[in-house]
């Protein structure tokens, strides 16, 4: 496996064909693994957050979320092969899924959305196995009994694959401080592929994200909670270019 250090992090440098390669060889070892997607949003929180360092240094895949990560690995010459998001990965999990009967479980998004998506999946990719969804409540990352209610129904459905789609750094913490007790083969961290393919949020189309303008679409979209994200936040992304390039 090809892992490059990339400006507070690293990244498996690797196609779409060889994640999917490394996810089969996960599910096969059962190591309890989880999977990260680092976008320009996550690098800003690196920064300065910890925690979600410590949950990053021991995911067994860490993947390129965004165009401008591509085009700053090619200014560092240590050029990233391609942008594995976390939208255009979570389909092929389902058609890997359903081509090798691998179950999967659904954890995130608001109330009916997972549900919604593993209906719509289950029409896509004829033998996807969904079993189980649940969308925990606000603040459930406080609430131990909520918690333990978390991990019995995950441990209960037994599944090959586990989608985390609670939004950064939640999911990250989440992956990090339960995979040990849940006994998922392997887990993903996943944002807001849920709520995408439930049709509660469209995707932006395809050129803008080739063009790395999947953020302008989702500002359209959401503009009141992705003011804060992109541009209060994520212009320092610009600073820690230019200081990981020194």
């Amino acid at each position: 496996m090809s892992r490059i250090k990339f400006m507070n992090t690293e990244i498996d440098n690797l196609t779409m064909s060889e994640t999917l390669s490394s996810i089969e060889d996960l599910i096969q070892q059962k190591k309890n693994a989880y999977v990260v997607t680092p976008n320009v949003d996550h690098i800003v929180k690196l920064e300065s957050n910890e925690k979600l360092r410590a949950a990053y240094s021991e995911a067994s895949l860490i993947l390129t979320d965004g165009k401008p990560l591509i085009w700053a690995s090619k200014l560092y010459r240590t050029p990233i092969k391609e942008k594995i998001s976390g939208s255009d990965l979570f389909p092929e999990l389902c058609r890997l899924a359903a081509s090798r009967r691998y179950t999967m479980f659904f954890l995130g998004a608001k109330d009916g959305v997972a549900l919604k998506a593993a209906e719509n999946l289950k029409k896509k990719y004829p033998g996807l196995d969904v079993v189980g969804c649940y969308s925990p409540p606000l603040g459930f990352e406080k609430d131990s009994a909520e918690l333990d209610k978390i991990e019995k129904l995950v441990k209960d459905a037994n599944p090959h694959i586990l989608i985390v789609a609670l939004g950064c750094p939640k999911q990250e913490f989440f992956c990090h401080q339960f995979r040990n007790r849940l006994n998922v083969p392997v887990s993903f961290c996943l944002g807001a592929t849920l709520d995408f393919e439930a049709g509660n949020v469209k995707r932006a189309p395809r050129w803008m994200a080739n063009a790395g303008l999947e953020w302008v679409y989702r500002m359209y979209q959401e503009p009141r909670r992705m003011f804060r994200r992109y541009v209060l936040e994520d212009w320092k992304f610009v600073k820690l270019f230019v200081k990981y390039h020194r």
